[in-house]
């Protein structure tokens, strides 16, 4: 029997909801039914291959919204990987409705780093080992440590995220099954690229792990990495391409004996269509074209926000017409609940929702002006611009902030026009995610802020306060107004 074998790894992450085939210029992109094409064809000619998702396949659709994630679980029932991992979207829904639908999936989700505070329990597998043509194959799923933040309510529910932890917790696994002749050993995390780089560092050689398959950071990657000689990949974003290891095992070492990787595009040039797939999600779409096809306002021009970590036309429109709407003195919009990176200028309220998917509450704080300066310079702290997964806030009208990233200095800081004093107090409005956190994403406490004053819920629903502005107000416009300028 040779001791070299061929595998074959295809993987997605951070999809997204991104189901449906776009048409851009002359071609057929994206969605699942060609990814299900693809996958299908690679398996017929590769009888050794495994596809696998590394998290987030949750938000970023109304199909995912309007059934809280068991149209994406019956969709990808029917993608059919071999194993996926949750990422931090997958908790979105609560925890309690995650494990309803993992009873729901007919794949192996897996996960080493949740578990039960009063008893230790795990609350998914933490690994899987798959066979094939002979080889044993580990899959171990680490998450982010950013499902602390959403699972924040949920007190019974703790996690390792540590890198340390991880990197533990890891080698507690590989050490365990090393017994059993392990061929391969694949990580299938959520936590990005720049922390995967970091636990691969953490790793002992002797544990075996091969790869690292990646989420969290939307990485485009023209090649892997390797740490710790582990290499390591991601495939960006959505469903637009699919990454491809080509992999000789030596099955002798449990090793890579040599390989090729890539990212596939996704288009009808070379993906054939899964109709099964087709019809299931036009079953779905034709439910919630009714409910979300209405038209909610036309922009006078297509908006923008391509970025998190700076200010955008779409932050601004949002967080003026929540402070404006709400009486706040200042709305400070989490970045990260814009989803996409343009709206309009005709906007249906299907697109609305996967613009502006988080529909919470809207909670306001009072703060001191010293306290909204801490606030703020925590929030442009340097691990913002070193690839770690921060918070980031969009100002509302009235804010004027100049800040240096060299010294860390403010040369303004003002409220419409005025300087901002110290025992000045301010009302700031946050969503209900970022009041949870407060303290981890704006280092101020919860407990700090009720000493001003009462916190208070002034909206249950923001993506309702927009959608009745934006339904009054058509021809709205929004150009940059240079409320944060960052100098190098």
């Amino acid at each position: 029997m040779s001791r070299y074998k061929k595998l074959v790894l295809l993987h997605s992450n951070d999809m997204h909801g991104d189901f449906l085939t776009e048409q851009i210029d002359d071609k057929l992109v994206g969605g699942v039914s060609m990814l299900s094409g693809y996958v299908d064809q690679v398996r017929r000619e590769e009888p050794n291959t495994l596809y696998c998702i590394a998290g987030d396949m949750f938000r970023g659709s109304v199909i995912d919204s309007e059934y809280q994630g068991l149209s994406t679980i019956e969709i990808m029932n029917a993608l059919a990987p071999d194993v996926v991992t949750i990422g931090n979207h997958e908790t979105d829904y609560g925890v309690a409705h995650l494990l309803f639908l993992e009873k729901c999936a007919k794949f192996p989700i897996i996960n080493a780093n949740l578990f039960i505070r009063t008893n230790g329990a795990r609350l998914f597998q933490p690994h899987i080992i798959l066979e094939v043509d002979g080889m044993k194959i580990l899959f171990i799923g680490v998450l982010t440590e950013e499902v602390l933040s959403q699972t924040s309510t949920e007190k019974l529910i703790g996690s390792f995220v540590g890198i340390n932890e991880a990197a533990e917790e890891v080698g507690r696994i590989c050490n365990a099954y090393n017994a059993i002749d392990i061929d391969f050993t694949v990580l299938l995390t959520h936590i990005g690229h720049e922390e995967d780089k970091r636990l691969a560092a953490r790793l002992d050689p002797a544990w075996g792990v091969d790869v690292i398959i990646g989420g969290h950071s939307h990485t485009f990657l023209a090649e892997p990495a390797r740490v710790n000689d582990i290499l390591i990949v991601q495939a960006g974003t959505g469903t637009d391409q699919i990454g491809r290891f080509d992999i000789t095992v030596d099955t002798d070492n449990n090793c890579v004996h040599d390989y090729t990787w890539r990212t596939i595009p996704i288009d009808d040039s070379h993906c054939p269509r899964d109709p099964v797939i087709d019809k299931l999600i036009g079953e779905y779409k034709q439910r919630t074209d009714t409910k979300y096809s209405r038209m909610v306002t036309r922009l006078r021009r297509e908006l923008t926000h391509p970025a998190r970590e700076q200010e955008t036309e779409l932050g601004d429109l949002f967080a003026d017409i929540l402070q404006g709407s709400l009486g706040l003195d200042i709305m400070l919009l989490g970045s990260g609940s814009i989803r996409n990176e343009q709206l309009g200028p005709l906007v249906l309220f299907s697109d609305l929702a996967e613009c502006f998917p988080y529909d919470d509450s809207v909670t306001m704080i009072t703060v001191t002006g010293a306290q909204l300066r801490r606030m703020i310079k925590f929030m442009l702290r340097d691990e913002v611009w070193q690839g770690m997964h921060c918070e980031f806030y969009q100002l509302s009208r009235g804010m004027r902030v100049v800040y240096s990233r060299k010294t860390h200095e403010f040369s303004e800081f003002s409220f419409e026009g005025e300087p901002v004093e110290d025992e000045t107090l301010y009302t700031v409005g946050l969503q209900a995610f970022h009041y949870s956190n407060m303290e981890k994403n704006l280092a101020l406490s919860q407990k700090e802020a009720a000493q001003n004053r009462k916190p208070r819920v002034l909206s249950t629903s923001c993506r309702e306060v927009l959608d009745e502005y934006l339904s009054a107000h058509q021809h709205l416009d929004q150009a940059i107004e240079d409320r944060l300028v960052l100098l190098d």
